[in-house]
């Protein structure tokens, strides 16, 4: 744990949770943690807001695929169908991961919502570029990953994108990593602790997502949510 960072530049260093191959109680009792710390920083709520501003004018008659991506246990898509079933809706939601044991504990916590689907399936594999979306959904999962593959796979995705790509990731920011360190006092999972500091320093800044969309020919909406988010809607 550092105490004196630079948030300069975007970190390389991988999250723990970027070697697929963990799983058990351990990967559980990450997924669970994580879904309480988001709800209570209201990320999961800025994403279904985020998803209500870009379907106000789709027709509730058509069916809606949807697309959440870097999924985890599958927490974000619950609220979306939720979201979806209060307002009249018709979804088909469909929850991606490459972790396996993650993707196995989304299926097993959604039983009681039959328009989800979980499937183990890289971002960069032919299968994901053969698909089409009415929708992507892309909740802290950006900063996993470099600029250079993060331009290829947006501007790839946007093509298989009918209506938006809506993006809730991290303000990369010195208050955020400290906070963060503050708030790791009270959890009990070193690898929360670790992989959330280290995201913060993954995260972004306005003008690196500016940068990526002017790379991408697409004009965006960025707005900074609390608590240290930036909400990017890629709009077609």
């Amino acid at each position: 744990m550092d105490f004196f960072i630079s948030t300069k530049t975007r970190t390389d260093k991988e999250e723990l949770m970027d070697d697929f191959s963990v799983g058990g109680a351990l990967l559980r009792d990450t997924l669970d943690k994580l879904e309480n710390i988001n709800r209570w920083l209201g990320g999961n709520a800025m994403t279904v807001r985020s998803l209500k501003k870009v379907l106000k004018e789709h027709p509730k008659e058509q069916v809606l695929t949807i697309a959440d991506i870097g999924c985890g246990h599958g927490d974000i898509l619950r609220d979306v169908a939720k979201f979806g079933r209060k307002n009249g809706y018709k979804m088909k939601l469909i929850g991606m991961d490459a972790n396996s044991t993650a993707i196995a504990y989304a299926t097993e916590l959604s039983s009681e919502f039959a328009e989800l689907s979980f499937v183990t399936e890289d971002i960069f594999s032919k299968e994901f570029k053969d698909r089409n979306f009415d929708v992507v959904l892309a909740t802290l999962f950006l900063h996993h990953f470099k600029e250079a593959p993060l331009v290829s796979f947006l501007g790839d995705t946007l093509k298989q994108t009918k209506i938006a790509i809506v993006v809730n990731d991290l303000h990369r920011h010195k208050l955020a990593y400290y906070l963060f360190m503050a708030l790791s006092l009270f959890i009990k999972n070193n690898m929360i602790i670790e992989d959330g500091l280290t995201s913060v320093l993954r995260g972004f800044k306005r003008k690196d997502l500016v940068k990526i969309a002017q790379q991408i020919n697409v004009k965006s909406q960025i707005s900074w949510k609390w608590a240290f988010r930036f909400q990017w809607i890629i709009q077609k």
